[in-house]
């Protein structure tokens, strides 16, 4: 009986080299493999859920591959914890002389991507969580997408939490939309760790088509706690040339988030209680900067054209 089936399953691989694969076996979703990825360094020191990143997904991946940073915490540890087979962890190394606008985390990005072997290879930031009620409609969209050449990605809606958790960030200085999951058979590469470029020309690049998933990443890099903060900028600001001052207090403009009423991932309950900002308060007399001022005028452009300004590094397409 093994035998018939090893036979089997290296019948259809042969055959998923033919064009005419995608039109016989269309329906052959359980062919379908998920690679997931992300890069982690210092997890624990910077205030990362890292682990809890991990785990929103793994269960409908086949693998996840993780690039591990030199790392002066126990995030490596953490990681060879995870008591299951699909993960997989490659030892890395940064080059710190790299300094233009923080290409060290897309070359970290990229070594885990190139790692993938799934059909779809879905990113996820070390700050950024799904929730699990979700996880049967990604994998849904992927299963239907999948023999649809035309959608090279699946986008994703953002919550941006802002401050704690009660609050999230709304103005057109955060991406409301991002690819994180991409057809692993594309000439991708990342200029930065944020996006995918196709490069299906030799010299010029593009942004992959995509159609929305409609369900939203929790993204919580900004809720860690002041401390964790306040280490996380001192260590990364090198990475763009920059010298950071001192984080105090997280600080925005008051028109630019508003209250969250939805439910966190079930994941996300301890970390929230005991790695997270607890309270905030926005700031009625808080001093608005030049570039909040120009957000300000593009949501209410946003509400009088119902047009959505934030910069978009994929294109929607239609599709049937």
């Amino acid at each position: 009986m093994s035998l018939f089936l090893a036979y089997a399953f290296y019948f259809l691989n042969c055959i998923k080299a033919f064009d005419w694969y995608n039109y016989v076996f269309k329906d052959l979703h359980f062919l379908m493999k998920i690679s997931g990825f992300t890069f982690i360094r210092n997890g624990t020191i910077l205030g990362y859920p890292f682990i809890e990143s991990i785990n929103s997904i793994l269960p409908i991946c086949d693998e996840f591959i993780i690039a591990v940073g030199p790392s002066e915490d126990d995030t490596l540890t953490l990681l060879k914890k995870i008591k299951s087979k699909k993960i997989k962890i490659i030892q890395t190394q940064w080059n710190e002389n790299m300094k233009d606008r923080g290409f060290v985390y897309a070359q970290q990005k990229m070594i885990a991507q190139f790692n993938c072997s799934g059909d779809w290879a879905f990113y996820l930031e070390g700050d950024e969580v799904i929730h699990q009620d979700d996880l049967k409609t990604i994998k849904k969209v992927m299963k239907t997408s999948l023999n649809n050449s035309n959608i090279e990605s699946l986008v994703f809606d953002y919550y941006h939490f802002f401050g704690s958790k009660d609050w999230i960030a709304t103005s057109p200085a955060w991406y409301r939309n991002e690819a994180r999951i991409i057809r692993n058979n594309l000439r991708v590469w990342s200029p930065d760790a944020l996006y995918f470029v196709n490069m299906d020309k030799n010299k010029n690049g593009r942004y992959p088509h995509a159609i929305s998933i409609g369900v939203p990443i929790y993204h919580y890099g900004h809720i860690r706690s002041k401390a964790s903060m306040n280490d996380k900028l001192k260590r990364v600001g090198k990475y763009w040339n920059k010298k950071i001052p001192d984080f105090i207090s997280y600080e925005i403009d008051p028109k630019a988030i508003k209250p969250f009423s939805g439910k966190h991932p079930a994941i996300m309950k301890n970390w929230l209680k005991e790695k997270a900002e607890q309270t905030f308060h926005p700031d009625p007399n808080y001093q608005i900067t030049h570039r909040e001022k120009r957000h300000r005028w593009l949501m209410f452009f946003e509400k009088f054209l119902n047009k959505d300004f934030t910069r978009k590094h994929f294109k929607f397409i239609n599709y049937d």
